[in-house]
């Protein structure tokens, strides 16, 4: 039971103060205890910056009427801002008023209403996409469909699409700037640091979403092929190519006349790695004409960045084993230029990057896949010497040394600021075998001798080779993927440069490792193949969801200890306006019993 004793103002008037009844709420423990002794409200101008107190009160309005609004102190900052707005959806509909209360979910990420990723852009969803929708990342859906999305007030200039999207754009970042607390979620159309992808990445190829992460797309749904299929896949041709330049090298040369090696294993291996490199192309290309978003986070992305110079490594080293009967001797210089070109200019781009500093300087980005974007010096100074072009081949035997000498001491020396690598990263350290052995074989094919610098080139090459194979647990315990084709090239690249040097130095002990090194590389080819054909076309479990490109410009899980110091000043400060409104009551209570 309610009692209640309430002094009746007059009809407002504009300007006069806004009276409010304050009603308290009495429990039945309260009615029961307390049933005889009445509360009686004073009538008081309302204060808007006074907290509520622990106690639940009713409002009552100039009508009479019970607004049917509750308040209590155990209130989040959104449910409250809810409540509110409920209050005036009341009035229209009977639905709306009983949607107008919205429970908080209790999630660190919801903190402050930052759960709801369908206002604004937050984890680098765009407005009007939904988390989960793949078509974030396809080409043309971040300009088109959005714009069509978006509500035509009057007044828009919708004359120019590109200016009215471009200021609607503004409007919803600086928004989310300040949702987010200084931005902390970007858009899914820009870069993500390259720090980013080793904190929130495992795997051999950081390719694996570590648990506590989050991602903008579903885990467990299947992917379109696409956005499955990863640019690592040029692995699988560097392998087969090499070998077709191994098989050239064992029937050609002078060192392994013994063996009797048939021409036609190299031609076999040449016809399969164009037929590989053909489809895997195809496509790739595919997936940058309705995806080029994720092909995009692909470039970022600090290992995968290194394998966009595979394809044009891969069409040298097919230039090199072509087979003889296919082939001339001499080959056209149009051929170099071709294949070198795109590569030269991307490694512009690369090493750029690396000296000018910034957030992708090389003491933040390297990792064993850096050799890829060295090695392709190497291999385009073997390929210019074959058309005739020694000095081409010299300037970029000297730059490909330079930087090779530059990456190997940045790995080796491990700077303090520089990103820790992953454990799960070990397969491709086979990279540190193929720029040395790449460097000697191409120094002996400028210079027409394996000299001292060769040699030295080599035997650097051997004994990292040797570093490696004698840690078997080193490259153990991880599921089989793509990636796994990173043991194949340098492997390869090692083997034909002893057969260059068993050329030189014909002895047993050289003709011994070139069986010995040849045997474990084509083994290991034989070896993946065998699996990816098992695991594309029999398990189909070659081509898992691509995680790695999902993954948010920031971390959205808040660390505990920011999180809860926030709360606690949060709650101190509620308890000082607590208590100095108590205060306030008390001061107006006891002038008002001595009037």
């Amino acid at each position: 039971m309610e009692k209640k004793q309430t002094m009746k103002p007059a009809s407002p008037k504009p300007g006069d103060s806004h009276f409010v009844d304050i009603h308290e709420v009495l429990h039945e423990g309260d009615e029961e205890g307390g049933g005889e002794e009445e509360r009686t409200t004073m009538e008081r101008n309302q204060k808007p910056n006074r907290p509520p107190s622990a106690r639940q009160f009713r409002i009552r309005g100039f009508g009479g009427q019970r607004s049917g609004v509750s308040f209590s102190r155990q209130v989040s900052l959104e449910t409250g801002f809810s409540a509110l707005m409920g209050k005036e959806a009341a009035s229209s509909s009977k639905a709306n008023k009983d949607e107008g209360i919205k429970v908080l979910p209790r999630s660190g990420r919801s903190f402050g209403g930052f759960d709801s990723a369908k206002r604004l852009n937050v984890g680098g969803i765009d407005a009007g996409e939904k988390k989960g929708d793949f078509s974030m990342f396809r080409t043309k859906s971040s300009l088109s469909k959005q714009n069509s999305l978006l509500p035509i007030k009057k007044g828009d200039n919708r004359s120019d699409p590109m200016e009215y999207w471009s200021g609607q754009r503004n409007n919803n970042d600086q928004n989310s700037n300040h949702v987010n607390g200084g931005g902390d979620h970007d858009s899914v159309h820009n870069g993500v640091p390259a720090g980013r992808y080793f904190a929130a990445l495992t795997g051999p190829e950081l390719d694996q979403v570590k648990d506590y992460e989050d991602i903008l797309l579903p885990k467990d749904e299947l992917w379109p092929f696409l956005l499955r299929f990863p640019i690592g896949c040029f692995g699988i041709c560097l392998g087969l190519s090499s070998q077709a330049v191994l098989w050239r090298a064992l029937a050609t040369s002078p060192a392994t006349q013994f063996l009797h090696v048939t021409p036609f294993i190299n031609l076999i291996l040449w016809l399969l790695a164009i037929a590989v490199l053909f489809s895997v192309s195809i496509t790739y290309i595919l997936k940058c004409i309705f995806y080029f978003e994720a092909v995009r986070r692909e470039y970022f992305h600090p290992v995968r960045v290194n394998f966009f110079f595979a394809p044009w490594v891969v069409c040298m080293f097919l230039a090199i084993g072509a087979p003889p009967m296919l082939s001339p001797e001499k080959l056209h210089p149009a051929i170099w230029c071709v294949f070198m070109g795109p590569y030269f200019f991307l490694e512009l781009k690369i090493y750029g990057q690396w000296l000018s500093g910034g957030k992708r300087r090389l003491c933040k980005v390297a990792n064993p896949s850096s050799h890829l974007s060295v090695v392709g010096n190497f291999v385009g100074a073997i390929l210019a010497a074959r058309v005739g072009w020694l000095e081409a081949a010299k300037f970029l035997w000297a730059v490909g040394f330079a930087h090779y000498l530059v990456v190997f001491v940045t790995l080796y020396q491990r700077l303090p600021t520089s990103e820790a690598l992953p454990k799960e990263l070990h397969p491709v350290y086979s990279m540190f075998i193929a720029a040395p052995s790449a460097a000697s074989i191409a120094w002996e094919t400028i210079y027409g001798e394996f000299d001292g610098l060769s040699r030295t080139c080599y035997f650097i090459a051997l004994f990292l080779y040797v570093s490696l194979v004698v840690r078997v647990k080193f490259f153990t315990g991880f599921r089989f993927s793509v990636a796994w084709w990173s043991y194949t090239f340098p492997m390869t690249t090692a083997s034909v440069a002893t057969i260059k040097y068993a050329e030189h130095v014909p002895c047993i002990p050289s003709k011994v490792l070139v069986l010995i090194l040849s045997f474990m590389s084509t083994t290991m080819v034989l070896m993946l193949f065998v699996s990816t054909l098992l695991h594309g076309f029999v398990w189909r479990t070659l081509f898992p969801n691509d995680l790695a490109i999902a993954i948010t410009k920031k971390r959205l899980v808040r660390d505990k200890k920011p999180l809860k110091s926030s709360f606690r000043r949060w709650t101190k400060q509620a308890l000082n306006k607590h208590n100095s409104g108590n205060k306030d009551s008390g001061d107006e209570k006891e002038s008002s019993t001595h009037k």
